[in-house]
C-alpha cells in the first residue's frame, strides 16, 4: 500500500511537470494575440538634436605690433573695456629718444630752408638791379645813337658848305670828329649792354639754383617729418588699446614680460565684443542639415544650469563641411540672447532645433511602424521613418529616402501582383541596378538635373519591370505606376511606410501609408487607408520557430506573446 501511494504521487508530479513544460506559451486563451493602439490626433514636434559650444559673436585678438617689455597692465580677466581704452603699455624710453632726435632733424631742415629762401630772395633782388642797369645802358645807347645821327647831319651840312667854298675846313673837321666820337660812344654802350645782359643771365641761373635748393630743403623737411611721424606712431603703439567695446575673456601677458613681434603679432588679450548676445556653434550631422533653416526656434541646456532651458534661433548653416573619421558635419550658428550674462563662452550646449511643429494632425505610434508579423523577411521591411517631413527624395540617389521608396515599391509589387519566383528575382535585379546607377548619375548635379535624371531612370525602370512580367501582371503594374500621377501633378509629399491592422480573419494585414515628421514616439500620417481612432498593431503575435532568415541578415524571430 505504501509503495502504491508513493508511485501515485510520483506519477502526479510527472504529469504536473509535463503539463507545465508543454503548456501554451501565451497564457490564457482569452488573452489577445496582438497588442494594438489607436491612431489619434495630436501634436508632432520634429527636432534635430546636436551639441555645440557657446562662442561670442565677435572675439577680437589684441596684440602688439612692437617688441618690448610690458611695464603696465591696465585690464584683467572679465574687465569691461571701451573702444580706445589702454589695456597695457610697453617700455617707450628708446622710442622717445628717437623722437627727440627726429624732431631736432626736422628743426634743422626748416632752418636750412629759411637760409636757402633768403639766398633765393637775394638772387632775385640782384637780378632786378641788373635788369635796371641794362635798361639804363640801353637808354644811354639810344641817346648816343641820337647824338650820332645829329653829328652825321652836321657833318653832311659842313661838307656841302665846304664844297661850295662857303664853309671853313675847321668846321668840317670838327663835325667829322663828332661823328667819330659818337660812333665810338655808341659801340661802348652796346658793349656795356651786352655785358649787363650776360650778368643778368648769370643771375637767372643763380635764381634757378636757389629755387632748386629751396625745393630740396622742402623735400628734406618732408622726409624728416615722415620719419618723425613713423616714430610717433611707434610711440603711440606702445599704448596697447582695445579696438572694441567688450569684456576681456583671456589675458596672455604678465607684467615685465618681453613681447617679441618680429615674425608674427603676439596675442596679449582676447576681448569678446558683446556677451549680451552670444552664438552657439553646433555640429550638425549631414543627415539633419537639410532640415535646418534660418529662423527655426532652438532650445538648449548647459551643464552649469541643468534645470534651466534656454532659447535661441538658427542664424545660419555654414556651407563648409568638416570630415572627421569619415563623418561629415556642418556648423550651425544659433543666436542666443544673454541678457542676464548667465551663459559664458566655452560652455557646451545640448541643443534641440525644432524643424517641424504641427498640431491636430493624424499620428501613428512609431511602434506600429516597427512591427513585423512573425516570419516577415527583414529585407521587405518598410523604410526608416522620416524625421523631417521635408517631402520625397529627388530620386534613387537621394539618400535613405530614394532607397526607401524603392523598397516600398518592391514590397507593393510583391504584395499586389504576386509575381513568380523568377519574376521576383528579375525585379530585384532591376531595383538593385537602379539604386547603384542612380548614385553615380546624381553626383555633382543640380536639383533640376537630378529631377530629370530621376524621371529618366524611373521610365527605364518601369519598362524593364514590365518586360519581365506576364501580360496580366504587366497591366496591373502599369495601372499601379499611374496611381497618384494624373497629368503629372505634384508628387505626393511624405515618406512611404507600412503598418499592420487586423483583418476580418484576425490576421495582420499590411497597409501602405505616407508619413510626415516624427517626434520619436509618434509620426504624422500624411495619407493612407487609415482613419482616426482605427487600431493598428504595435506588438504581440504568436511565437514562431521556423521563420526563414534573410540572406546576409540576422535570423527572424517570432514576436512574443503578451
Amino acid at each position: 500500500m505504501r509503495k502504491w501511494l508513493i508511485g501515485s504521487g510520483l506519477a502526479a508530479l510527472v504529469a504536473a511537470g509535463g503539463y507545465w513544460a508543454l503548456r501554451p506559451a501565451g497564457g490564457s486563451a482569452n488573452e489577445a494575440a496582438y497588442r494594438t493602439a489607436p491612431i489619434d490626433r495630436g501634436q508632432i514636434t520634429a527636432a534635430v538634436r546636436a551639441t555645440g559650444t557657446l562662442t561670442p559673436m565677435t572675439t577680437v585678438l589684441v596684440g602688439s605690433q612692437l617688441s618690448g617689455q610690458i611695464v603696465e597692465i591696465l585690464a584683467d580677466y572679465n574687465s569691461q573695456v571701451k573702444a580706445g581704452q589702454i589695456v597695457a603699455r610697453l617700455n617707450s624710453d628708446q622710442i622717445k629718444t628717437r623722437r627727440d632726435a627726429a624732431q631736432a632733424d626736422v628743426a634743422q631742415a626748416k632752418a636750412d630752408l629759411q637760409v636757402k629762401r633768403a639766398q633765393l630772395d637775394r638772387a632775385r633782388s640782384t637780378r632786378l638791379k641788373a635788369n635796371s642797369t641794362v635798361k639804363d645802358l640801353e637808354a644811354q645807347r639810344d641817346r648816343v645813337a641820337a647824338q650820332l645821327a645829329d653829328a652825321k647831319r652836321t657833318f653832311e651840312r659842313q661838307n656841302e658848305l665846304f664844297s661850295r667854298n662857303t664853309g671853313s675846313q675847321q668846321a668840317l673837321d670838327t663835325a667829322r670828329t663828332q661823328v667819330e666820337v659818337q660812333t665810338a660812344t655808341l659801340a661802348s654802350s652796346e658793349a656795356q649792354i651786352a655785358s649787363a645782359k650776360a650778368e643778368l643771365n648769370g643771375l637767372d641761373a643763380d635764381i634757378l639754383l636757389a629755387e632748386g635748393q629751396v625745393q630740396s630743403g622742402q623735400a628734406l623737411i618732408s622726409q624728416r617729418g615722415a620719419k618723425l611721424k613713423d616714430i610717433l606712431i611707434d610711440l603711440e603703439r606702445t599704448d596697447i588699446r582695445s579696438p572694441v567695446d567688450g569684456v576681456v575673456v583671456q589675458r596672455q601677458v604678465d607684467l615685465g614680460q618681453t613681447v617679441a613681434a618680429s615674425l608674427s603679432t603676439p596675442t596679449l588679450f582676447q576681448i569678446a565684443q558683446d556677451l549680451r548676445s552670444i552664438d552657439i556653434y553646433a555640429n550638425v550631422d549631414e543627415a539633419d542639415v537639410g532640415r535646418m533653416k534660418r529662423g527655426q526656434p532652438v532650445t538648449f541646456t548647459v551643464n552649469a544650469y541643468p534645470s534651466r532651458t534656454f532659447e535661441g534661433r538658427v542664424e545660419m548653416v555654414r556651407l563648409g563641411a568638416q570630415t572627421i573619421q569619415n563623418v561629415v558635419t556642418y556648423t550651425g550658428v544659433i543666436r542666443v540672447a544673454n541678457a542676464d550674462m548667465a551663459l559664458l563662452p566655452g560652455m557646451t550646449a545640448n541643443l534641440q532645433v525644432v524643424t517641424e511643429d504641427r498640431s491636430d494632425v493624424l499620428r501613428v505610434p512609431n511602434a506600429a511602424l516597427r512591427f513585423r508579423p512573425a516570419g516577415t523577411a527583414v529585407a521587405s521591411a518598410p523604410p526608416p521613418v522620416s524625421r523631417g517631413g521635408e517631402g520625397q527624395g529627388a530620386g534613387p540617389a537621394a539618400g535613405g529616402r530614394g532607397g526607401a521608396q524603392g523598397a516600398a515599391l518592391r514590397e507593393r509589387i510583391e504584395t499586389e501582383l504576386q509575381p513568380t519566383p523568377e519574376q521576383k528575382q528579375a525585379i530585384a535585379a532591376v531595383m538593385q541596378e537602379r539604386r547603384a546607377g542612380g548614385r553615380e548619375a546624381m553626383a555633382g548635379l543640380s536639383d533640376e538635373e537630378r529631377r530629370a535624371v530621376f524621371r529618366k531612370a524611373r521610365t527605364e525602370m518601369i519598362a524593364k519591370v514590365s518586360a519581365v512580367l506576364d501580360p496580366e501582371r504587366r497591366a496591373k503594374f502599369e495601372a499601379m505606376m499611374q496611381e497618384g500621377r494624373p497629368g503629372r501633378a505634384a508628387p505626393q509629399q511624405g515618406t512611404p511606410g507600412r503598418v499592420y491592422v487586423l483583418g476580418d480573419d484576425g490576421q495582420p494585414r499590411a497597409v501602405l501609408i505616407m508619413l510626415g515628421p516624427t517626434d520619436g514616439a509618434y509620426t504624422e500620417l500624411v495619407s493612407g487607408d487609415l482613419k482616426d481612432a482605427q487600431a493598428v498593431i504595435i506588438g504581440g503575435g504568436p511565437r514562431t520557430t521556423a521563420a526563414p532568415a534573410p540572406a546576409g541578415g540576422p535570423p527572424v524571430r517570432g514576436s512574443r506573446l503578451f
